[in-house]
């Protein structure tokens, strides 16, 4: 890996993918394993949304949710870059999932939006879930159906792609194999 000025931001890996893949399970055993993982802003926001009764929720008001979506994470990734911490940390969706997500409901991307996407940079090598029906499931901040998961994952895909990352896809199996692969291609990646 070649070292750059944001030799800091090699370090920040992305985890992504449609809704239910097993992202949270993933991020929660690379934590048991040592490693610093970041929570997805999404979920805080819709969860925070509703105990207030607020309007920022995807089903509601879609542009008031994709902007506290965004500014939400570019301020965690501001915090993490600012604590310089060592070592790996691992992102549950980074700032492209917002974009993504923005292009899917057709909400206009500012021109300011796509400069800032270009300052908050991760690791070019972005690990992304593919959907997973079996474990598939729907919960008070997941109103997607299935097919609405398969395509999320589709454009995140492309969106990613389209910023100049590279896409590994990690295969369905145990929490334990899926961990296995994400750390043996981060050491594959280093040498």
């Amino acid at each position: 890996m070649l070292k750059t000025e944001h030799s800091l931001s090699d370090q920040f890996f992305v985890i992504t993918g449609g809704p239910g893949a097993g992202k949270t399970t993933l991020l929660d055993e690379l934590g048991r394993n040592g490693f610093l993982t970041v929570d997805e802003d999404a979920r805080r926001i819709i969860k925070e949304q509703l105990m207030i009764n607020g309007e920022g929720l995807p089903w509601q008001n879609k542009e008031y949710y994709a902007r506290l979506m965004f500014e939400a994470s570019i301020h965690t990734y501001q915090k993490i870059k600012d604590k310089a911490a060592t070592g790996i940390v691992f992102f549950d969706r980074g700032l492209p999932d917002t974009i993504c997500y923005m292009n899917m409901e057709n909400i206009p991307v500012s021109k300011e939006k796509e400069e800032k996407i270009r300052e908050v940079i991760y690791n070019r090598n972005v690990f992304i879930l593919p959907p997973w029906k079996e474990i598939y499931e729907n919960d008070t901040e997941r109103k997607q159906d299935w097919d609405e998961a398969v395509f999320t994952f589709q454009e995140m895909k492309k969106t990613y792609l389209r910023y100049g990352y590279e896409v590994i896809e990690v295969p369905k199996g145990s929490v334990q194999d899926r961990c296995s692969f994400v750390l043996e291609n981060i050491n594959r990646l280093k040498n």
